[in-house]
């Protein structure tokens, strides 16, 4: 492969991890004035995040099986839902005020504990799900696999978190 093609995926990917949570985060303040809130969006990326579990497990277990192909599609299927979930999150806080959690005692502990490390191990998936990504689009199988061993597990444990984080927050939605 050309040395000079990878570096550019590389720079690309680079970037785009770096945007994606510097956006989220200004975008996580902005409200549109006038816009009816997107409240029926939270439950429905939380069974997003759900789902990209499921197929995680799934996909994994297709290569696991020699099955590639039903692998490629899974984790399409997974990239794509990540995306919509990250559409759908934007939308729904541009739009409405943060709900504000209102378990007390050890509940808002473990609560802002799995949200916080949700939130970090997000933003450093961005970057391991495109680079696992562009070994496996570009043949590096060997750095793929490797790469992919990381990816999984911070993967799936953002997809779980999801639907805890919004499980134990719904109850305090306006």
């Amino acid at each position: 492969m050309n040395k000079k093609i990878n570096i550019t995926y590389n720079v690309v990917i680079i970037v785009v991890s770096v945007l994606i949570p510097i956006i989220v985060a200004i975008l996580s303040r902005v409200r549109i004035p006038n816009v009816a809130p997107l409240d029926i969006l939270p439950p429905i990326y939380a069974i997003i995040n759900g789902a990209t579990a499921i197929l995680l497990v799934v996909a994994v277990m297709q290569i696991k099986r020699g099955n590639t192909r039903k692998h490629q599609i899974l984790m399409k299927i997974n990239i794509l839902l990540s995306l919509l979930f990250l559409i759908m999150y934007i939308a729904y806080h541009v739009t409405s005020d943060m709900a504000i959690y209102g378990g007390v005692g050890i509940s808002r502990s473990i609560y802002y504990f799995i949200l916080a490390s949700h939130i970090i191990l997000s933003g450093i998936l961005v970057p391991l799900v495109l680079f696992t990504y562009k070994h496996a689009a570009l043949g590096q199988y060997a750095k793929h696999r490797k790469l992919a061993k990381i990816t999984f597990p911070i993967w799936f444990y953002v997809a779980v978190t999801g639907v805890v984080v919004y499980l134990m927050i719904s109850p305090y939605y306006n």
